[in-house]
């Protein structure tokens, strides 16, 4: 049996990542394609658990190597137990998320070493990476704005300072560059329904029998 596509959305808070989600899901529902729709940190009961503790705003400490720690050890769960299983059984994967973020939040943003990262990287997941990567862009003060009037209790990475957001930002965009093949920008300051649109193109191609026209 053919693997299936795997495909992740990436960008900070308030890109509209959730929305291009369900714009996917319907598309590959209306093909009649097997799909799982997913997220990180979290996606399976156990990593859900980890997430809660990641987002959490308590009054304890979790060092940047810490939290590189628990996002790796959810991703292994996530991997073991939801995505590895769906790709093998031909199924496509759409993931909020994926180790780009980490490079992004946890390397540019809080200064990670890249050398820890790509150390978890290979032990987690080794050369499984995305068939594709949508990262959505726009300004951070774009963003943080739209983050924060949907939440009236950010978690602990919404309440970070626009200067963390903007190294992440920064961060993405490097990984971008470096992996052009894969990670393909799209404009997230435009409607709802042009970003939408916007991924569904960036996919054309990989939808089941297109390669072959």
């Amino acid at each position: 049996m053919k693997s299936g596509t795997f495909i992740t959305l990436e960008g900070i808070e308030g890109a509209g990542k959730s929305t291009v989600a369900r714009a996917l899901q319907l598309e590959l529902e209306r093909r009649a394609v097997p799909a799982l729709c997913t997220r990180e940190p979290g996606g399976t009961p156990l990593a859900e658990s980890l997430r809660a503790v990641l987002l959490e705003r308590s009054g304890e400490v979790i060092s940047a190597d810490a939290e590189t720690l628990l996002m790796f050890a959810a991703r292994a769960v996530h991997l073991d137990n939801a995505i590895r299983p769906a790709l093998a059984a031909g199924r496509w994967v759409i993931c909020d998320r994926f180790t780009d973020a980490s490079y992004a939040y946890q390397g540019a943003g809080r200064g990670v070493s890249t050398q820890l990262l790509d150390e978890l990287t290979r032990a987690v997941h080794g050369d499984l990476w995305p068939t594709r990567t949508l990262l959505l862009d726009l300004p951070v003060a774009v963003g943080l704005a739209r983050a924060r009037n949907r939440s009236a209790s950010p978690d602990r990475f919404e309440a970070e300072q626009a200067e963390f957001f903007e190294r992440v930002r920064a961060g993405y965009l490097q990984r971008a560059a470096r992996h052009s093949d894969r990670i393909k920008i799209i404009d997230a300051t435009r409607p709802a329904g042009e970003v939408a649109a916007a991924a569904l193109a960036m996919i054309g191609e990989l939808w089941p029998g297109e390669a072959a026209r």
